[in-house]
């Protein structure tokens, strides 16, 4: 047993966890290694992380779960920020972990980012994967725009859920989740939460446009990262990788697992 973990287990545990008026699907591999626990895109399940897992291997505790409505999680009456958050230590408490390493990608990455600056004592460290930059690309999106484009993708979600790329989520659901995440992007919201990060934090950029984005705007949403690490020494860029940010999981998995082994060393010799 370590000290990142009340309890572990020598083979994988699959259960609904109950978290207010929903329940979460989550899976821990168990096991004495440091716990990492891996928090999704936005309509993403928790599968997409099986092979940044691999590249790991069994020296770590992998512990992924599926965010509300999405994957096999339940429909709940809250989707906000907020609670995806909470959620964090919900399922962190479930399988008695009391310190883990949080890896976010896209709307994951600002949820792991919010909970390493909360949480600095039961944070090992934080990898944040092509999402947490701070921008206010907000302002240019045209919100009921934004509001249509999840009207006209509402027949596409049963498929997309398939591929565990869907959510259990009315199109205004969506677009209010999807508004919500602009707003918590700005510089003024998220520039503070990511100057508060105490422990090891690593970025893995992509390359390139993302789904709804135009010209160069991606571009410069990862560029407002430079002040970032400027202000803040824990924080660094690990790296920046030629794919874009839907296939990143895909394609360059092996670069976000180095930067899991990077904070792993980094918690290796504080010990």
């Amino acid at each position: 047993m370590t000290k990142n973990s009340t309890s572990s287990t020598d083979s994988t545990w699959t259960a609904m966890v109950p978290v207010d008026d929903t329940a979460l699907a989550v899976t821990d591999t168990g096991g004495l290694g440091i716990p990492v626990i891996y928090l999704n895109g936005h309509v993403a399940a928790q599968k997409c992380w099986r092979r940044v897992i691999a590249d790991l291997g069994p020296g770590f505790r992998h512990i992924t779960y599926d965010m509300r409505a999405r994957g096999k999680s339940k429909t709940s009456a809250d989707y906000s920020f907020e609670t995806n958050v909470a959620d964090v230590d919900a399922v962190l408490a479930a399988r008695g972990v009391e310190r883990a390493l949080v890896v976010g990608w896209s709307y994951g990455a600002f949820v792991g980012a919010h909970w390493a600056s909360r949480n600095p004592d039961r944070t090992v460290g934080a990898i944040l994967v092509e999402g947490a930059q701070p921008h206010d690309w907000i302002d240019e999106v045209d919100i009921e725009g934004m509001r249509k484009l999840w009207r006209r993708l509402g027949w596409l979600m049963p498929l997309l859920r398939s591929m565990g790329l869907g959510a259990r989520m009315t199109a205004e659901q969506m677009a209010d989740s999807n508004i919500e995440a602009g707003e918590i992007a700005r510089e003024s919201e998220l520039g503070p939460v990511l100057d508060n990060i105490t422990v090891p934090a690593r970025y893995v950029n992509a390359s390139g446009a993302s789904f709804g984005s135009k010209g160069d705007e991606q571009e410069r949403i990862r560029a407002s990262l430079d002040q970032v690490v400027k202000r803040n020494p824990n924080i660094t860029i690990h790296a920046k990788v030629p794919s874009n940010h839907g296939n990143i999981l895909r394609k360059d998995y092996h670069t976000i697992a180095d930067a899991v082994r990077e904070v792993a060393r980094h918690e290796s010799g504080q010990r």
